[in-house]
Parts: C-alpha cells; structure tokens; sequence
C-alpha cells in the first residue's frame, strides 16, 4: 500500500505544476507486482491503472519488470486476481514493442486457443519487432497456423489500415506566434536539463517570447478544437526534437497507455525550417508551409490537406501544397519513422510468403531528370 499512497503523494505534487506523474521505475513496477500478486488485491482499481497506463513501453527497465509477470501470467507461472492469461496477453499488447514480444511469440504456441489468439491479434499491430520477425516466421514453417496469420497481416499492412486515414477536414484554433521562431523559443536551453520529463519541460514553452503562453493556450482550447501551431518563420535551431515534444504536449493528443508523451498535432508556417519540419513528419505532427498573414490567434480554421486550402468563416485564406506527397501515409501511421519501420515489416513479411512488393503505399515523388547532377 505503500506504493499506492507515495503515488498519489507524486501525483498532487505534479498537479501542482500542471503535468501528469511521472512514468513508475523499475523497482516501483517490481512494488506494484507485488501488490498485484496479492488475494485480495489492496485498492485493485488504482493498482490496476498503474499498471496498465502509468508504466512506460518498449525496452525501459519498468517494461521488462511488466512485460515479465505478464508472462509468467500467461505461462501460469503466476496468478493475479485481476488478470488472467487472455488480459495478460491483451497488455502485452498495448506495449509497442520490445519486452514484450517474445512473451506474445511464445503465447501463438499456448495450448489456450483464446490466448493464443489474443496474442496473434496484438502480434499483427505492433511494429517493433526487430529479430523476433524470424521467430515467428520459423513458427509458420512448422505449420503454426496463428504464425502464419500473423505473417499474412503484416504482409497486407493491416497494421496501416486499421489507423484512421488523415481526416479531410480538421478544425483547428490558431495560437500564432508572429516573426521568427527558434527551438530556442520552443524548448529553452536554459531548462535542458527537463527534456527528458516532457510535460514538465513543456511548461517553458515560448515563455521568454510571449505574455502567459500556457494560460493563452488554456484560454484558446476551451474554444473545444485542438490548436494550430502557425508562425511566420518556425523551428529554426538545433534543438528541433524536445521542440516538436513540446508543441506536441500542448498540441497533440495522447497515445494510449504510453505516459508522459503525445502525437499529433499541426504546424503552419509561411517557412518552415527543414530539419524542423522533417522532425515533425517523424513524430507525426503534420507540418504544413503555407502563407499565414491572414492567420491570427484566436481564429477558428478549417484545413483541407487534400484540396490544400486553409480556410476560416468559409473563405479561403491560404493554400499550400502537401509536400512531400507521402505525408497522408505518414500522419496515417503515426510518423515517418513508424511508416518506414511498418513498410520494412511489411516488405519481409511479404518476402517470406513469396509475394511481389505491391502498392501498398505511396511512392515518393522523385525530382525530374534534367540530365544534370543534384548537387
């Protein structure tokens, strides 16, 4: 119970400065499991959105300890009151990658055919899988039917195609910064040493360049739309990636079960600085160049990436064109670098059963041959 009653100690201190707690450490998880273990389970509601919101993905410490009791879940080793080997299997799927997928590979083989089902489904959306790829390949050849679905949707990129396409429409209030903005701007070098903690640091977003930039931004969303990021000049500088997080933090939406970071979001600018705007397309945030002197804060927006318009009260105020044309594919999958990931699964999936590349998605754009060298 101690845990439980620091945690919520943790999270009034961090309510205090506006942001969420921060993601559990290891030892904590290790704490948490143990109070999960228990029968009955002390305060089982809490415990449990701990557990499945508040612990981080991927290959941190805290994920081996979560990924591992859900394991020993699955593998019987363990029991918890609250989780049994199917719910077990659909939380490891809820952790992107990592810890967690050799656990998955071992549940296609559970003599539990719900579970083993389960965990083919949470198999075909996740992307980062790295070596375990030919794991599960080797199950297929030995004939693992569940294998070999999973095989056959990453070769067909249901992955892509369970996400929602880019919208056609998407309102959006204006918060313009005029003039230049730097990364500086974004993401203060004075308060580097918060980058790590994303929604901390981002409480120092444009504060040395404009008046009360967080209690504006508040004042903007109860206007019930997201907002637009829309500047002059945007993202000149180096520190372009704890820049976009900011933007992203006040700006995006939340990724479910991964705490302490956004996605999405939109950035307009009449320039917007290259690296910059690469950074964006990788986080997937949608950047759009576009003219903005027709922009102001406050203003309700309505942007048509297909038909490249920007329009407010129904009247176009700015057009632009998408660029690079493989950005609807990008935002679709959550960022360049998930969509480059995805495709490269994608493409040894369909090596493996012997099918041709396909069409699947977009194809760059390539600059017309002038008989002349690019450099």
């Amino acid at each position: 119970m101690a845990l439980l009653e620091e945690y919520r100690a943790h999270t009034a201190e961090r309510a205090e400065l506006g942001v969420p707690p921060l993601a559990l450490t290891a030892d904590q998880v290790a704490q948490l499991v143990e109070l999960l273990k228990a029968s009955p389970i002390a305060d089982v509601d809490y415990a449990m959105e701990l557990f499945t919101q508040h612990v981080p993905a991927g290959v941190d410490d805290a994920a081996y300890v979560k990924a591992a009791f859900l394991n020993d879940i699955v593998q019987g080793s363990a029991s918890c009151d609250a989780i049994d080997a199917k719910k077990a299997t659909e939380i490891l799927g809820t952790m992107l990658g990592g810890f967690n997928v050799a656990p998955l590979v071992d549940a296609l083989k559970s003599d539990d055919k719900e579970v083993a089902q389960t965990a083919a489904n949470e198999l075909k959306n996740t992307l980062l899988v790295y070596d375990s790829f030919n794991d599960v390949k080797a199950l297929m050849d030995e004939g693992n039917a569940l294998a070999k679905e999973v095989v056959e949707s990453w070769a067909n990129a249901e992955w892509f195609y369970n996400k929602p396409e880019i919208d056609k429409e998407i309102t959006l209030t204006v918060y313009k910064i005029p003039g230049e903005t730097n990364t500086d701007d974004l993401s203060p070098a004075s308060e580097a040493f918060t980058r790590a903690d994303i929604p901390l640091h981002a409480n120092s977003f444009l504060v040395n360049r404009m008046d009360n930039p967080l209690d504006t931004m508040k004042e903007l969303k109860a206007k019930g739309n997201p907002l637009a990021y829309v500047g002059d000049v945007v993202g000149t500088g180096s520190s372009r990636k704890s820049g976009i997080n900011s933007v992203q933090w006040h700006m995006g939406r939340d990724i479910p079960f991964i705490p302490g970071k956004r996605t999405g979001g939109v950035v307009i600018g009449g320039i917007i600085a290259p690296i910059f705007f690469n950074t964006a397309e990788d986080s997937g945030c949608l950047p759009i160049q576009a003219p903005v002197d027709k922009l102001e804060t406050g203003d309700v927006i309505t942007v048509k990436p297909f038909d490249g318009v920007i329009e407010k009260e129904g009247e176009v105020v700015s057009e632009f064109s998408l660029e690079p044309n493989t950005l609807p594919d990008e935002m679709r999958a959550g960022g360049r670098i998930p969509l480059m990931i995805g495709k490269g699964l994608t493409a040894k999936a369909r090596e493996a059963l012997g099918m041709d590349a396909g069409d699947i998605f977009m194809t760059p754009s390539q600059p017309a041959d002038n008989g002349k060298g690019f450099t």
